[in-house]
């Protein structure tokens, strides 16, 4: 049954211009106006995804209609307006940068777009960059466009003439508004992107900051009855086409068994995706902290997710007993499939930018190197015989091991393909810089916890 909701896909000219910021404050005002409100992350990204969280209070979904696919694009959609009286999606990158990009999604799903424009350096260029992105493409879907980081009143009308409007912006159909530069609801950033919400004490103070701002825009004036402009009519998906897990997945060859997923500050990038597949394939999941040092749980398998061990190296260094029970586990003979970051803690060393080294837990030999640059972003997959992983890679560490990769994912780049992220095996340990989106293979993804290497 087709399902109506209001929908808008926030997007910007390029990454930096506040889309996070606006997204997470539309998604807050209406939240606190007593709306059901989704959102969802175009993209790989791990990072945003968190504030959307926070402002919605519910789990946030990526949407890439290469990794996740589109049949699970549009059931997750579906699903959402069942239950929503919003949908927020927030773009990637620049709206058209990117295969796909944030304006495939916005066509193929005919969802309005909402353009979000740094206007604190410009004044009449402002109107030619709102009509390039509503225009560039023909057929696009087009909410309007809201200027951010204005100086004051007399810069927001600037803008607003920019596009053919009056002082109040009444005559343009597409201006929805200015946002004026604040630093109450700046959000911090770092290398690999925003700060992690759940890392600022002060991060609701700052989405309610923000949402107080975007309440005095024509955007945030928008009531139930105005956010109808916006329906977007979302069709079911055919039983069999989305790879959205549901209970009734069948088989379940992860039933009875028990996956200990690290979870805290350093081991942070987890797909809600991944953990509703490994529960709907049978397994049990269980939660502890290497910076607590929590002794690993009793458990068939570990997960060790991506994250930021570098910026919490001296509190791993000696996280004793987490290491210890790791180490047992290996010499056990029980898998473990290490992402990233989650990789990283566990070589020899982990020597930070600034050249200062702490001592890893020495599962994997050699060691982890942090530099400047990025090493390494984009599109992956990883080929296995139980189905092909799709995913993504994003650091700025390099390895260096005596190990031999066992295999590599492949590249995905502007059409071509190339040697991707290297995956390592020691004993039952499998690790790669890799980050797999695990239900575009639920039987590859189940195999990382039942063998001991994805290849």
């Amino acid at each position: 049954m087709t399902r109506h909701c209001p929908a808008v896909l926030v997007a910007a000219p390029a990454s930096g211009q506040g889309k996070t910021t606006v997204a997470s404050a539309l998604a807050r005002l209406h939240a606190r106006a007593g709306r059901r409100v989704r959102a969802f992350k175009c993209g790989p990204d791990f990072l945003d995804p968190h504030w959307l969280a926070l402002a919605t209070g519910h789990p946030v979904h990526n949407l890439d209609l290469w990794m996740t696919g589109e049949a699970d694009v549009r059931q997750r959609l579906h699903q959402a307006a069942g239950e929503a009286d919003l949908i927020v999606v927030e773009g990637v990158m620049g709206l058209f940068d990117g295969e796909p990009s944030a304006a495939d999604l916005a066509q193929r799903l005919g969802l309005p777009v909402l353009a979000v424009i740094d206007a604190s350096a410009m004044a009449g260029t402002f109107g030619a960059l709102a009509f390039g992105l509503q225009h560039f493409r023909p057929g696009l879907p087009w909410a309007g466009v809201l200027a951010n980081r204005v100086a004051g009143e007399r810069h927001a009308g600037m803008l607003a003439s920019a596009l053919g409007a009056g002082p109040d912006g009444a005559a343009a159909s597409s201006w929805l508004g200015a946002v004026m530069r604040d630093a109450r609801f700046s959000l911090p950033e770092r290398h690999l992107g925003l700060t992690v919400a759940a890392e600022l004490p002060d991060a609701l103070a700052r989405l309610d900051a923000a949402a107080d701002a975007l309440a005095e825009t024509a955007l945030g004036r928008m009531d139930a009855q105005a956010l109808q402009r916006w329906a977007v009519p979302f069709e079911p998906v055919e039983q069999g086409e989305s790879s959205v897990p549901t209970a009734a997945t069948d088989p379940r060859p992860l039933a009875g068994r028990t996956i200990a997923v690290a979870r805290d500050a350093a081991c942070c990038f987890i797909y809600p995706a991944n953990l509703d597949l490994l529960q709907a394939l049978g397994a049990q999941l269980c939660f502890f902290s290497p910076l607590a040092d929590d002794p690993l749980p009793v458990c068939d398998a570990v997960w060790l997710p991506g994250g930021y061990p570098e910026l919490h190296a001296p509190v791993l260094s000696v996280a004793t007993r987490c290491r210890d029970g790791l180490r047992a586990h290996v010499a056990a003979g029980r898998p473990v499939w290490a992402e990233c970051g989650g990789m990283m803690m566990l070589f020899d060393t982990l020597e930070l930018s600034d050249g200062t080294a702490h001592a890893g837990w020495g599962l994997l030999p050699g060691r982890v190197v942090m530099q400047q640059r990025l090493a390494a972003l984009g599109p992956q997959q990883l080929d296995t015989p139980a189905g092909a992983l799709r995913g993504h890679t994003f650091h700025y560490s390099r390895t260096e091991s005596p190990l031999q990769p066992v295999a590599h994912a492949t590249a995905l780049r502007g059409g071509a393909a190339g040697q991707g992220e290297a995956v390592y095996r020691h004993g039952s340990l499998a690790a790669s810089y890799f980050h797999a989106w695990m239900p575009s293979a639920p039987a590859a993804a189940a195999a990382l916890f039942l063998t001991r290497t994805p290849s």
